[in-house]
C-alpha cells in the first residue's frame, strides 16, 4: 500500500547481520587477500625445494619449477586469496526490496517446444511487484516452440510478444529482441531456466540499490535436473560452490566477469551503447568484458535464484564446458587484460590469462603424475599438492556456510548428494582440465563453433 512501512523481509536481516561488523574498504581486503596469498606462496616454495630437486633430476630444474609452479605455487596462491576474499565478504545492503520498475524479460530459444511452457509459469508465478513484460524469440527452430509459448503466455496471463529470428546463433536472438525493449532494464533466460519466485525481485533490488557505474547483475544459476544421473550430481555442486565461489568472489570486486546469459540482467541503455550481443560463441563473456572496457561495473546477486538443465551425458557435458573454455579465450583474444580500466579486472582477468596454462599442466602433468604416485613414484604429486587440499576443502566450507545462509532465507533445501559431493571436490578437475584444454585448442584451430 502506497505510503505504508516497507516490510522488512528475512534477507535483509542477513544483509543486516553482515554489515554489523566493521567495514573494510575493497581496495583493503584487495590487498589483505594478497598479502595472504604471497604469504602462502613462500611457505609452499620453502617447503618444496625438495621436490624441485627430485623432479629438476628427471626433467630439469627450470622445467620442473614451471611444472610445481602450475600445480603447486599458483593454485595454492589463487586458493589462499579466494578464501581470504570469502571470508571477508559482506554482501551491500539492499536500498530496497520491494522495487517496482518496469522491465523486460528476453527468452531465445531453438528447438524448446517441451520446456518453454513451464519456464514462462515460473515467469507468471515471481513476486515481483512491478510490470514484467516478456519477449520469446524463436531462433530457426524445427519444432512447435512458438505456438507453445504463445499457448503458454495465453494461459498465464503474460504481457508477451513472439519473435522471429532465422539467422541461427543465440546472438543474433537477443539482438534482435534488444529492437523491441522499451524498459530500462532487460533480463535474459535461458529456456530450460526456471526462476524461484523472488528471483526477479532480488536481483532487480540489487539493481537499483547498487552505485550508478553498475549496468549488469549476475544471478545464482543452479542446477534442476540434478537428480537425473551421475553427471547432473557432480554438476549440481560445482554449480551450488565452484562456479558461485568464484562469482561470488568477483562480485566482491564489482567485477563479476560473467554476467552468464541464462538468467541476469542487464541495463539496456548501456547493451545499445556496446552494440549488443557480439558473434561469439561466448557471447556472454565477451559482452561483459566488452562492458567493463567502457568502465562499468558487474555486480552478482547470490538470492537471485534459477535453476537450470545442465548436460546428461558426459558428450554434452564436454561440448559445454569446452564452449565456456573457447568463450573465455574468445574474450581474451578481443581484450587485453592489461587494457581493463579497473585494477580488479585486470587482475580477474589475468587469472583467466594464465588458466591455458595451468589446465594445461594438470592435464599433461598432474593427472599422469598421480597415476605415477598410485605406484609409488612421488615425482610429480608431491607435499605442495598435498598443502593445496586443505585449502580447497576450506574454501568449500566457508562457500556452503554462506550458501546454506542463502538457501535458509529462500526456504530452499540443499539435497543430499554426497557420493556427488565426494566425487565433485576430489576428481572433478581431472575431467574439467582436459576439457579445457579441448576448447582452447578448437579456438586455437578455428574450429566450427556450435550453439549447443
Amino acid at each position: 500500500m502506497s505510503g505504508a512501512k516497507p516490510h522488512k523481509s528475512k534477507s535483509d536481516n542477513i544483509k543486516d547481520d553482515n554489515i554489523k561488523s566493521r567495514y573494510i574498504p575493497v581496495p583493503l581486503k584487495f590487498w589483505i587477500g594478497h598479502v595472504a596469498a604471497s604469504l602462502w606462496m613462500l611457505f609452499s616454495i620453502y617447503v618444496s625445494v625438495p621436490w624441485i630437486r627430485d623432479l629438476g633430476s628427471i626433467i630439469s630444474i627450470p622445467l620442473s619449477v614451471i611444472v610445481i609452479a602450475g600445480i603447486g605455487y599458483i593454485p595454492g596462491y589463487i586458493f589462499m586469496f579466494m578464501v581470504v576474499g570469502l571470508l571477508l565478504d559482506r554482501q551491500p545492503k539492499f536500498k530496497t526490496t520491494d522495487p517496482k520498475n518496469t522491465i523486460t524479460i528476453v527468452i531465445a530459444c531453438h528447438n524448446e517446444e517441451a520446456k518453454i511452457s513451464e519456464t514462462l509459469r515460473y515467469v507468471s508465478a515471481q513476486d515481483y511487484k512491478g510490470h514484467i513484460k516478456v519477449i520469446v524469440v524463436d531462433n530457426a527452430s524445427s519444432d512447435h516452440t512458438a505456438e507453445a509459448a504463445k499457448a503458454a503466455a495465453e494461459k498465464y496471463n503474460l504481457d508477451f510478444k513472439i519473435l522471429y529470428e532465422n539467422n541461427p546463433g543465440k546472438f543474433n536472438a537477443l539482438n534482435y529482441a534488444l529492437r523491441f525493449v522499451d524498459t530500462d532494464f532487460l533480463i535474459t533466460l535461458d529456456a530450460d531456466t526456471l526462476l524461484h519466485k523472488s528471483a526477479v525481485r532480488y536481483l532487480v533490488s540489487r539493481m537499483v540499490s547498487a552505485p550508478k557505474d553498475v549496468c549488469a547483475v549476475a544471478g545464482a544459476v543452479l542446477v534442476r535436473n540434478s537428480r537425473e544421473n551421475f553427471i547432473t550430481r557432480i554438476q549440481e555442486w560445482d554449480y551450488f560452490l565452484g562456479i558461485t565461489s568464484i562469482k561470488r568472489l568477483q562480485g566482491l570486486y564489482q567485477s563479476t566477469l560473467v554476467a552468464q546469459g541464462a538468467y541476469s540482467l542487464y541495463m539496456t541503455e548501456v547493451l545499445r551503447e556496446i552494440g549488443g550481443w557480439p558473434d561469439a560463441i561466448g557471447e556472454d563473456i565477451v559482452l561483459t568484458w566488452k562492458i567493463f572496457a567502457t568502465g562499468k561495473k558487474v555486480f552478482f546477486e547470490p538470492s537471485a535464484v534459477a535453476f537450470t538443465d545442465v548436460p546428461t551425458t558426459l558428450k554434452h557435458l564436454i561440448r559445454q564446458r569446452s564452449r565456456w573454455a573457447r568463450g573465455m579465450i574468445e574474450a581474451l583474444k578481443q581484450f587485453k587484460t592489461w587494457r581493463q580500466p579497473s585494477s580488479f579486472v585486470r587482475y580477474l582477468t589475468g587469472i583467466n590469462l594464465i588458466m591455458p596454462y595451468l589446465d594445461t599442466v594438470y592435464t599433461f602433468f598432474w593427472i599422469p603424475g598421480l597415476v605415477l604416485a598410485l605406484f609409488g613414484r612421488f615425482w610429480i604429486v608431491g607435499p605442495v599438492t598435498l598443502f593445496v587440499i586443505p585449502l580447497a576443502l576450506f574454501q568449500v566450507y566457508i562457500l556452503y556456510k554462506f550458501q546454506k545462509q542463502v538457501f535458509n532465507f529462500l526456504k530452499l533445501g540443499v539435497r543430499r548428494n554426497i557420493f556427488g559431493f565426494i566425487f565433485y571436490v576430489l576428481f572433478y578437475q581431472i575431467i574439467m582440465s582436459p576439457i579445457s584444454v579441448y576448447g582452447y585448442l578448437q579456438e586455437i584451430l578455428s574450429l566450427k563453433r556450435k550453439w549447443k
